[in-house]
């Protein structure tokens, strides 16, 4: 963006967040913020007790293992992700001539919506155009969680320009040409002789928000059947699951990845591509999940069922993350809503 100009619109990226670092007291400050969320947390009386007395300090150490394991140099994976394609995005804006100014926020770390608001607001924007890094949203995710956090910042701020939101982009046919483009570029052969299978994993969500209207699991069988459609391949080559229950006390969307791909496993061999479609950047659920829990899951049912494994390759497909296709992905869909 050029000195001369006052930028006339701010893009607030949102995603989760994650902890400042990978040690037990930064895990405990991010998950007390996530798990108090009342959009997450289980609806009981007696869950601010639970959190603090039980499944804070157990969790706490636990987690911050698991961090500590996909932790860079440059610090938490998703957050490197996130810095990038903001800045990458503030780029294409300024080559295009336009007056924007994109700045990141996330829910359960800094920076929080506020801080961007109050910054934006410094800067003089009259309208600000919030994009929630969540392809398919949910009550727990975008559609409820952002929104929440957007709304409390703008009743306590003065500022009063014009607010968009951009409610998920699913089945956006740039999003999902880039995905096609991803698992291809992976080396997925949708010729049926190739042997090569897909599955799609997302997040799960509590089955409650399901019964209370949320259409999550609608827009995620838009995404399969928009996905298989452009690869070109039947029913008999893809599978879809959803991984990263928080519990297992409340009903959960289903079914679980671990379990469909259990079953996968028994149908054929041959080399399995894995892709998270809600997931933009990479961060704990895939970096950690996918090699620690769903891959040896996989391979397990592979040996079980009497194969030798060594011959059915595993292939993650990362996230688009900072990748030049996500960039014009987000940036035209960023465009339309100027």
């Amino acid at each position: 963006m050029t000195e001369k100009r006052q930028p006339r619109c701010g893009v607030v990226l949102v995603n989760t967040g994650s902890p400042a670092a990978p040690v037990p007291e930064a895990v405990r400050d991010y998950l007390s913020r996530f798990l108090s969320d009342p959009r997450i947390a289980p609806k009981t009386p007696a869950w601010p007790f639970i959190l603090k007395s039980f499944i804070l300090p157990r969790r706490s150490k636990a987690s911050a293992a698991r961090y500590a394991s996909i932790w860079t140099e440059a610090g938490s994976p998703l957050a490197v992700a996130h810095a990038a394609i903001e800045r990458k995005l503030q780029e294409r804006f300024d080559a295009a001539g336009d007056a924007v100014v994109v700045k990141t926020a996330y829910s359960y770390s800094k920076p929080f919506f506020e801080d961007a608001l109050r910054e934006l607001a410094a800067l003089g924007v009259g309208k600000i155009v919030v994009l929630p890094l969540f392809p398919q949203t949910a009550f727990s995710q975008a559609a409820g969680t952002v929104v929440d956090a957007v709304d409390a910042a703008c009743a306590q701020s003065a500022w009063d320009g014009e607010l968009v939101f951009i409610d998920g982009y699913g089945d956006d046919p740039g999003y999902i040409a880039a995905l096609v483009d991803a698992i291809r570029a992976a080396g997925f052969d949708p010729a049926p002789e190739s042997g090569h299978r897909l599955f799609l994993s997302y997040h799960s969500i509590p089955l409650a928000d399901v019964e209370a209207g949320d259409d999550y699991p609608d827009q995620v069988a838009r995404t399969n059947a928009l996905l298989a459609d452009e690869l070109g391949i039947g029913a008999d080559r893809w599978r879809a699951g959803f991984q990263s229950r928080f519990d297992k006390e409340r009903s959960w969307v289903s079914p679980f990845s671990a379990d469909v791909l259990e079953r996968f496993a028994c149908e054929d061999g041959g080399t399995l591509f894995f892709v998270c479609p809600n997931f933009a950047v990479d961060c704990l659920e895939t970096l950690y999940d996918i090699p620690n829990e769903l891959e040896p899951a996989y391979r397990r049912a592979l040996r079980e069922a009497g194969r030798n494994d060594a011959g059915d390759v595993f292939v993650y497909v990362p996230c688009l993350n900072d990748s030049p296709a996500h960039i014009d992905v987000l940036f035209n869909l960023l465009k339309r809503h100027l």
